[in-house]
C-alpha cells in the first residue's frame, strides 16, 4: 500500500492507494487561515501536524490492515509558504502562506538587487513566493530573522516531523524563488538577494526519490512496519498532475481550487517571466511545467456565499443556475482580485469589485458574476500561456469542479473541452501516493496512468466576448 498526504490551505487530505490503483480509504481534516492584518495570510504549523495526526489516526482505525501494508508515504502541499525554524527546529512565527501579499516592496528590492533573477528562477519575483517573505522578516522582524536556522515549505515541515529530515523536492522548491529551476539546484545569487544562504536550506531530492524514513514512534502508532519510506513528493499542482497522469509534454489540466491554475507540461525548461507565467520543475526527474495562476478562484465563490448569507455553496449555485439568459447578460461584472493577482498582472494590491451593480441585483446575480469573473481571469491566464491557448482539451480537478454549471461555463469561456476525471478532487493526495510508489521502485509509465473520465464538458456556446472585453478594460480600476 502507498499513503498519499496532501496539505492544502483549507484541508489536509490523506488516502491509501492499492497496487491495483484503487483508493481504499480516505480521511481529511479542515484547516483555518488567519489574516491578522490586511494582505496577511498565515497558519500555525502545529495545526498542520494536528490535522495530519488526526487524519492518519482515522485511516488506521478505518483500514488497519491497509495501513499495516504501507511501504512508502508521499507528501504534497500548498506551495510557497515560509516555515521559519530556529536551531531547535521549532517554528519562530506562524507560517506566511502562498496568498500572503505583504512583501510587495521586497519583490521590487530583489528585482533591483538581482537583475538576473528571472533568468535563474524562470519567474518574476512575486509576494506569494518564499524569498520575499524572508526579506520582509529581515526588514520588519529583525530579531526573529536573526534566529532563522532553516526555512521549510509546508509539506516539508510535516516531513521533518515524520522523519526528522530537512528535505524538499524540486517542484515545491521551484516556488521559493531560491532555486535555479533550469539546473535544479539552489542559487547562491538568489539566496543572497534575500539575505539567505544554502546553510538555511533543506537538502533537495526529486519527487520520486526516497527522502526520509518514518520514525519508529509514528510507525507504531499507525500500525506500520519499521522501514516505511517517505518520498520527495511535490508541490500541490505538480502532485495533482502526477495523480491525473499529466506527465508528458503538451498535457495539462485546470485546477479549480482555492486558487485557479492552468497547468501544462513543457518540452524542457520554458520560462516566460514577462507574462507572469510560472516555469517550475515537474515532480519527475528532468521534466518541467508552466502554470498560469489566479489567486482567488473557488475562494471567490466561498466569499460570495458568505456575503449573500447562504449556508452552503451548493444552495447559491442552485439559485445561479436558475437565472434566465437575460438575467445573466445583465448581471454585474466581477473582478476576482480579492487577494491580489498573479497571471498576467503580478499585483499584490489589486482589488476586487462588482461593476454595474444596481438595486435589482440579488444573490444569484452576484453569484453568477463571481463565477463568470473567475472564468474571465482563467481566460486571461490561458491567453498569457501563448501556444497553450490553442489546446483543445484539459482535465478538470479541484473542489470547484463539483459544480456542473460552473464547469460548463468554464468550458465555454475557455473554448476547451474539460474532462472531469475520477478522483479529481483528491488528485494531489493521489499524486503523492503515486510518488511514494515510484520511490518504492515502481515504473512511471505504468503508475502515472490517466484516470477514467466521468463526464466531459464540451463548449456549447461562444464565450461572451463583449463582457470579457469590459472585464479586461476594467483592470486599471482594480489596480488603482
Amino acid at each position: 500500500m502507498y499513503l498519499g498526504i496532501d496539505l492544502g490551505t483549507s484541508e489536509l487530505k490523506a488516502l491509501l492507494l492499492a497496487p491495483d490503483h484503487r483508493v481504499l480509504a480516505q480521511a481529511g481534516r479542515a484547516l483555518q487561515v488567519s489574516s491578522p492584518h490586511p494582505l496577511w495570510s498565515e497558519q500555525a504549523p502545529a495545526d498542520w501536524e494536528a490535522a495530519l495526526v488526526g487524519a492518519l489516526d482515522e485511516l488506521a482505525a478505518k483500514a488497519p490492515e491497509a495501513m499495516g501494508a504501507v511501504r512508502a508515504i508521499g507528501l504534497a502541499g500548498q506551495m510557497h509558504g515560509a516555515v521559519a525554524l530556529d536551531t531547535a527546529m521549532a517554528p519562530i512565527r506562524p507560517a506566511m502562506l502562498w496568498n500572503d501579499q505583504r512583501s510587495h516592496d521586497e519583490c521590487l528590492e530583489i528585482d533591483s538587487t538581482c537583475p538576473q533573477a528571472p533568468a535563474l528562477a524562470g519567474n518574476r519575483a512575486m509576494p506569494g513566493f518564499t524569498a520575499p517573505k524572508l526579506l520582509w522578516m529581515k526588514h520588519h522582524e529583525p530579531e526573529l530573522f536573526a534566529r532563522v536556522a532553516l526555512v521549510l515549505l509546508p509539506k516539508d515541515y510535516l516531513r521533518l516531523r515524520l522523519t526528522g529530515e530537512a528535505i524538499s523536492d524540486m517542484s515545491d522548491a521551484s516556488g521559493t524563488f531560491w532555486l535555479d529551476v533550469g539546473r535544479r539546484d539552489w542559487s547562491d545569487e538568489l539566496l543572497a538577494a534575500s539575505g539567505m544562504t544554502r546553510a538555511q536550506m533543506p537538502t533537495l531530492a526529486e519527487g520520486s526519490a526516497v527522502a526520509g524514513r518514518l520514525r519508529a514512534g509514528w510507525a507504531r502508532r499507525w500500525g506500520m512496519g519499521d522501514d516505511v519510506m517517505v518520498a520527495g513528493g511535490a508541490g500541490d499542482n505538480a502532485a495533482s498532475a502526477v495523480g491525473m497522469g499529466i506527465v508528458r509534454p503538451g498535457e495539462g489540466f485546470l485546477s479549480l481550487g482555492t486558487s485557479g491554475v492552468i497547468f501544462r507540461v513543457t518540452e524542457g525548461f520554458a520560462p516566460n517571466a514577462a507574462a507572469c507565467i510560472h516555469a517550475f520543475c515537474h515532480a519527475l526527474p528532468e521534466s518541467w511545467h508552466q502554470m498560469a495562476v489566479m489567486l482567488s478562484a473557488a475562494a471567490s465563490l466561498r466569499w460570495v456565499t458568505r456575503l449573500t448569507g447562504h449556508a452552503h455553496e451548493a444552495d447559491l449555485l442552485t439559485e445561479i443556475a436558475g437565472l434566465s439568459p437575460e438575467a445573466r447578460q445583465n448581471a454585474p461584472l466581477f473582478l476576482p482580485y480579492l487577494t491580489g493577482e498573479r497571471t498576467p498582472h503580478n499585483s499584490a494590491t489589486a482589488k476586487g469589485a462588482f461593476l454595474g451593480l444596481s438595486a435589482h441585483h440579488g444573490p444569484a446575480a452576484l453569484g453568477y458574476a463571481v463565477l463568470e469573473g473567475v472564468g474571465f481571469g482563467l481566460r486571461d491566464g490561458m491567453l498569457a500561456l501563448g501556444e497553450a491557448a490553442d489546446t483543445k482539451e484539459m482535465l478538470l480537478v479541484g473542489g470547484g469542479s463539483r459544480s456542473p454549471f460552473w464547469s460548463q461555463m468554464l468550458a465555454d469561456h475557455l473554448g476547451v473541452t474539460l474532462h472531469l476525471a475520477e478522483s479529481g478532487e483528491a488528485a494531489g493526495a493521489l499524486g503523492a501516493a503515486r510518488l511514494a510508489w515510484l520511490a518504492d521502485g515502481g515504473d512511471a509509465a505504468s503508475i502515472c496512468q490517466r484516470p477514467a473520465i466521468h463526464h466531459s464538458y464540451v463548449p456549447q456556446a461562444e464565450p461572451p466576448l463583449e463582457r470579457y472585453a469590459r472585464f479586461r478594460n476594467a483592470w486599471p480600476a482594480a489596480s488603482a
